[in-house]
C-alpha cells in the first residue's frame, strides 16, 4: 500500500512539472507569435504609409521625364539610370570576388591564423559605419587614384561594403551541402574543383543568392558612401566615369531640403517597387536552380 502510495505521489509529482513545462512553451510561443505579428504590422504600417502617400503621384512621365528645379518637377529618369548603374558595377566587383573568397574559406584554407584573421577582418568590416567606407572612398578612389564623383568610384565604394555580408553569407551557404555531394563527386572521378563547380555551388546557390539579396539591398539604400563618391549629379549618366544621383539620395536631398513632398514619397515608393522586384526575380531564379539540382540528383 505504501509503495502505491509513493509510485501515486511521484506520478502526480511528473504530471504536475509536465504541467508547468506545457505552460513555460505555451506562454513562450505566444510571446514569439506577439513580437512577429508586431513586426510585421510595424513592416506594412511604414511600407503601407509610404505607398499610399507616393503611388498616387506616380505616373509615365514620373519614369520617363528627367529632374528639374533641383527635383521640385519633372520626374526621375536619370535617378533611376544612375541608381541601376551604380548598383550593377558593386555587384560586378563584388560578386565575384566574395563568392571565390567563400570558396577559399571553405573548400581550401585549413583552419590556421591566417584564416581566423580574414574570418575577424570579415566580420568586422560588417560593423564598420557606412560614412566611414564613404571617406575612404572619397580619399582613395576619387582623390587618390582621381577617379573623380563617378559610378566606378561609387561602385568600388559600395562593393568594399557589400563584400563582408557576400562572403558570410556565400561561406554559410556552402557549409550547408551535405559532404556526401563531394565524395559521390570524386567516386566519379570529378576533379575537386570540377566538383565546386557542378555540385557545391548550383547546391548552394540559393543562400549565395540570399547574400546578394542583402547586398543590393544595402547598394541601393545608402547615401552617405554614394555622395561622397559617385556625386549627386542630375544628368544621365553616359558612361561609368560620370557622376550620378541614385534614389536614396534623391530621396534624402528631396526630403532634407523640403523641395516637394509628393516627389519624395514617390521616389521612396518606387524605391521599395524596386527593390521588391529584385527580391522577387532573386527568388525565381533560386527557386530554378534548386528544382534543377533536384532533378539533377
Amino acid at each position: 500500500m505504501a509503495v502505491n502510495t509513493k509510485v501515486y505521489i511521484e506520478n502526480w509529482m511528473r504530471g504536475k512539472g509536465k504541467k508547468k513545462i506545457n505552460i513555460k512553451e505555451k506562454m513562450a510561443l505566444t510571446w514569439i507569435y506577439l513580437v512577429a505579428v508586431l513586426t510585421i504590422l510595424a513592416l506594412l504600417s511604414i511600407v503601407g504609409y509610404v505607398l499610399l502617400n507616393g503611388v498616387k503621384h506616380i505616373n509615365l512621365d514620373f519614369f520617363m521625364q528627367e529632374p528639374k528645379s533641383m527635383g521640385r518637377k519633372g520626374g526621375i529618369f536619370s535617378i533611376i539610370v544612375g541608381t541601376i548603374y551604380l548598383t550593377l558595377v558593386s555587384i560586378a566587383i563584388a560578386t565575384p570576388i566574395g563568392v571565390a573568397s567563400a570558396i577559399y574559406l571553405t573548400e581550401y584554407a585549413k583552419e590556421n591564423k591566417l584564416v581566423k584573421v580574414i574570418r575577424f577582418g570579415t566580420e568586422t568590416l560588417a560593423g564598420i559605419p557606412s560614412i566611414i567606407f564613404g571617406l575612404f572612398g572619397f580619399v582613395f578612389f576619387v582623390i587618390f587614384l582621381k577617379l573623380r564623383w563617378s559610378i566606378l568610384s561609387g561602385g568600388l565604394t559600395l562593393a568594399l561594403m557589400i563584400l563582408p555580408t557576400l562572403i558570410r553569407a556565400t561561406e554559410e551557404a556552402i557549409k550547408t551541402v551535405p559532404q556526401s555531394y563531394r565524395e559521390g563527386s570524386f567516386a566519379l572521378g570529378a576533379t575537386k574543383w570540377q566538383t565546386i563547380v557542378k555540385v557545391v555551388l548550383p547546391s548552394s546557390t540559393s543562400g549565395i543568392l540570399t547574400g546578394l539579396i542583402l547586398g543590393i539591398g544595402r547598394a541601393v539604400g545608402e547615401t552617405a558612401a554614394v555622395m561622397l563618391t559617385a556625386g549627386s549629379s542630375l544628368g544621365v549618366p553616359k558612361s561609368i566615369f560620370d557622376p550620378a544621383r541614385t534614389m536614396s539620395v534623391h530621396l534624402y536631398l528631396l526630403a532634407s531640403e523640403g523641395l516637394s513632398k509628393e516627389k519624395t514619397f514617390a521616389t521612396a515608393s518606387v524605391l521599395i517597387i524596386f527593390v521588391l522586384c529584385i527580391n522577387f526575380i532573386a527568388n525565381m531564379i533560386a527557386n530554378k536552380y534548386i528544382k534543377n539540382t533536384k532533378a539533377i540528383s
